[in-house]
């Protein structure tokens, strides 16, 4: 079997949608045995390197920060749930710990997707 280079890896990443991409992550979990926030490290990893360079360019990642949660609290922790594979702790903990980070480096139509997701649930979302 031929191994993907990290640019292939990227490039298959950035064609996935935010729910194939939360089912990989869970995938990944299992069949190495590590959480999920260490399994989205590890999947966020190789980004950072070549993507600091490429910035200075045209910002092609952007990050989705939770800013509130508004009136429907419920309904944000499960969009977040929904956007990351977060459990249901971690994402109530993420939501009233607002400002945070939802999404980390990705690409700007998924940012767009997720915003535009949180917002109808209620939440202030900036996407930097």
């Amino acid at each position: 079997m031929m191994a993907l280079t990290q640019e292939e890896l990227l490039a298959e990443f950035e064609t996935m949608t935010l729910i194939q991409l939360s089912e990989f992550v869970k995938a990944f979990e299992e069949k190495f045995d590590v959480t999920a926030a260490a399994a989205a490290v590890a999947v966020a990893a190789p980004a950072g390197g070549g993507a600091a360079a490429e910035a200075v360019e045209e910002q092609d990642e952007f990050d989705v920060v939770l800013t509130g949660a508004g009136e429907k609290k419920i309904q944000v922790i499960k969009v977040v749930r929904e956007l990351t594979s977060l459990g249901l702790k971690e994402a109530k903990d993420l939501v009233d710990g607002a400002p945070k980070a939802v999404l980390e480096k990705v690409a700007k139509d998924a940012a767009a997707k997720a915003k535009e997701s949180l917002e109808a649930a209620g939440a202030s979302v900036e996407v930097k």
